[in-house]
């Protein structure tokens, strides 16, 4: 297979007011090599596709980038950890921070939340994967604390994930978050599915976990992955899924 032109990823471009030499966009499905349930563009290697046409998709992902810059790919567990150096074989880690133009960083999402971050001089980037374990393990604060910058010249934009009218969770996702921070029961509505549980919203998580670190410039949040066929959602879609690429960088 070729890497044909009508193959290229269709990018979704972050409106928020990152410096001139910060990069960054989200794939989405709508153009790519896979097909079937993983149509079309999915870059993700852990999910069943094939593997020549995830392989095209990451050569094609390269190409919007430059050859010159590698991405840092991460192993994603759920957790709070922040890689801060390249490495070329996945570390295990939800974060990826970059303080210099050598490498772009990369996390890969179907539901969960993609955070991208960067400082006012454009001189550190970072983005993370953020489900509801993520955001209440910390994944937020950990990149934050990375990143070594005051919180007000930080800036955050809050990517493709399942809006609060989609994503019921059980009473220990309420309680995970709520004991730590009471105020982040408003994040929370009673489902009308099911007694005990709750339709969550992780925006609005996200953005009370960032408001405490003092981070108020904050962009994006108004999608939803399980409500628009542009975006692969592991929910909608029995969790035989692709995955979309959040990447950003420094030229």
């Amino acid at each position: 297979m070729s890497d044909a032109i009508d193959l290229k990823p269709t990018l979704l471009i972050p409106d928020w007011p990152a410096p001139a030499n910060v990069v960054a966009f989200v794939t989405t499905r709508e153009t790519g090599p896979s097909q079937d349930e993983f149509a079309a563009f999915n870059p993700a290697s852990h999910v069943g596709d094939n593997s020549d046409h995830v392989a095209l998709s990451r050569r094609l992902l390269q190409k919007e980038i430059g050859d010159e810059r590698p991405l840092l790919w991460l192993n994603q567990v759920h957790g709070a950890r922040v890689q801060q150096t390249y490495q070329p074989d996945a570390p295990d880690a939800d974060a990826a921070i970059a303080q210099g133009n050598e490498y772009a960083c990369v996390v890969l999402s179907a539901d969960c939340l993609p955070v991208l971050f960067c400082n006012r001089d454009g001189t550190q980037v970072a983005v993370a994967h953020a489900g509801w374990r993520g955001l209440a393990t910390g994944v937020l604060e950990a990149t934050v604390a990375a990143m070594n910058s005051e919180p007000d010249d930080i800036m955050v934009w809050l990517g493709p994930a399942i809006s609060n009218a989609q994503f019921e969770v059980g009473p220990e996702v309420y309680g995970a978050f709520v004991a730590v921070q009471p105020e982040t029961a408003d994040a929370f509505d009673h489902s009308p599915y099911r007694l005990g549980h709750h339709m969550a919203d992780l925006y609005r998580l996200a953005r009370f976990r960032l408001e405490a670190l003092g981070i108020h410039q904050i962009s994006g949040g108004h999608f939803c992955t399980a409500c628009e066929s542009r975006f692969y959602s592991y929910r909608r879609d029995g969790g035989q899924t692709g995955r979309m690429a959040t990447v950003i960088w420094i030229k």
